[in-house]
């Protein structure tokens, strides 16, 4: 096998083989392949694309790169997966209602990416969660709590984690195929029977517009499927946060809000319409009573608070969790500069905000602060005055809280007429 030969294939527009794809993989794996090399394969794929069979076969090398988990469980092993958003805190929620629904959710997630926070970055808000478990500790916590939600340990798709690192400095992130090898190759990686796609369009969202958003869905659905993983994707909306709150605690304190059957809304809505898609592709009837029974019968809050214990959290957390989760000194609320109804908001904008507060990274070695982010932020549809508060900051410093005021302010349109109301779930891909 040679890397020169595969990229020509792929500067003529032909699909390297399966052999060479995997081959390919592996060298990405253990350094058989050059930097250079991979730059010119990620270029190559951009600009070509590569047909359906070549992107389940680049999907599956990658997946096959490094350690692939297998299961001996006495039920389906499922899992979620969100292309990313503004307060998007699913994960936390749906985990524990999937776990008390009587299936395992092995969820292998990663940290905030750009104006999303991360999944792993809300967790480690809880004093001595640890996301980095040995993979006997990971199957035992999977077995006794239902769910587990750990990053990646070094040896699951590795091929995926170079290439990506590549991509990133190469102008080559935004691509269908390697956005979807890269997705899947991680997600498949953990031994899944049945997997469900969250992908997010709107202000807050990575894809923009309904056609991005739908073109990602069904390459994502297209090639699991292929890979063998019964899948479906719902495109739901981020044309506002998901969430009132955004920041890793604030969305935490919010997340066991709606485990403990304290506050309803889009958050419990969404997370019950992917579980019901979930639970049905596994062969699993009536999700949705059984989703709503495991909120208001506490065993959701039960199974999320003895995963947090098993991974290092403290033992009350569920029973207790403000007294745990830290705070900000500086809360100031943030004012409308005008009077009208909330006719968009910047979600992007917003997201970037809690990132300069220190609620997100810049760069890969900055250390997040958890306390910190916005509350209280007005929906789509509010009408305000002048004066009137539309968020609340959550700060380190005054200067700090000051500069993510503007930000809030500069992100709301203010109008005379509410915006027409856009369903949560807005289409369905299988």
């Amino acid at each position: 096998m040679d890397a020169r030969a595969i990229n020509a294939a792929l500067r003529k527009g032909e699909d390297p083989s399966p052999a060479e794809l995997s081959w390919f993989a592996h060298g990405l794996a253990d350094g058989r392949v050059s930097a250079a090399q991979a730059g010119a394969f990620a270029m190559g794929v951009c600009l070509r694309g590569l047909s359906e069979t070549g992107r389940v076969a680049l999907t599956l090398a990658m997946r096959d790169s490094g350690h692939v988990l297998d299961w001996d469980l006495d039920a389906p092993v499922v899992d979620k997966h969100s292309t990313g958003g503004v307060g998007d805190c699913v994960s936390l929620v749906l985990a524990p209602m999937l776990a008390a629904c009587g299936v395992y959710n092995p969820m292998i997630s990663g940290r905030g990416l750009g104006h999303t926070g991360g999944t792993l970055d809300k967790l480690e808000a809880i004093p001595g969660y640890s996301v980095t478990p040995d993979e006997t500790r990971f199957r035992e916590i999977v077995k006794d709590a239902g769910c587990a939600i750990v990053s990646a340990s070094a040896d699951i798709a590795p091929a995926d984690k170079r290439l990506y690192a590549i991509r990133d400095v190469t102008g080559t992130v935004e691509s269908l195929d390697l956005i979807t090898a890269s997705i899947l190759s991680k997600k498949l990686a953990a031994g899944l029977q049945s997997l469900v796609l969250d992908v997010k369009v709107g202000s807050g969202a990575f894809m923009k517009t309904a056609d991005e958003a739908r073109a990602l869905a069904r390459s994502l659905v297209s090639t699991a499927n292929a890979a063998g993983c019964p899948t479906s994707a719902l495109i739901t909306d981020m044309s506002q946060p998901l969430v009132p709150s955004l920041g890793n605690a604030l969305e935490v304190d919010l997340c066991m809000q709606v485990l403990t059957g304290k506050l309803a809304g889009p958050l419990l809505e969404l997370s019950v319409d992917l579980g019901v898609e979930l639970l049905k592709t596994a062969g699993i009837d009536d999700g949705e009573t059984k989703l709503r029974a495991s909120i208001s019968s506490g065993e959701a809050a039960e199974r999320f608070g003895k995963m947090v214990y098993a991974l290092g959290g403290p033992l009350s957390f569920v029973d207790d969790w403000r007294r745990f989760l830290p705070e900000a000194p500086v809360i100031r609320e943030v004012v409308a500069p005008q009077a009208g109804v909330v006719t968009a908001i910047d979600g992007e904008a917003l997201g970037l905000a809690v990132v300069d507060l220190g609620g997100g990274r810049r760069v890969e070695t900055d250390i997040i602060n958890p306390a910190v982010g916005l509350t209280d932020v007005v929906r789509l549809g509010d009408k305000v005055a002048k004066g009137q508060p539309i968020a609340v900051v959550h700060a380190a410093r005054e200067e700090q809280a000051d500069a993510a005021a503007r930000a809030v302010q500069d992100a709301m349109t203010f109008g005379n007429k509410a915006p027409k109301p856009v369903p949560l779930v807005i289409e369905r891909v299988a």
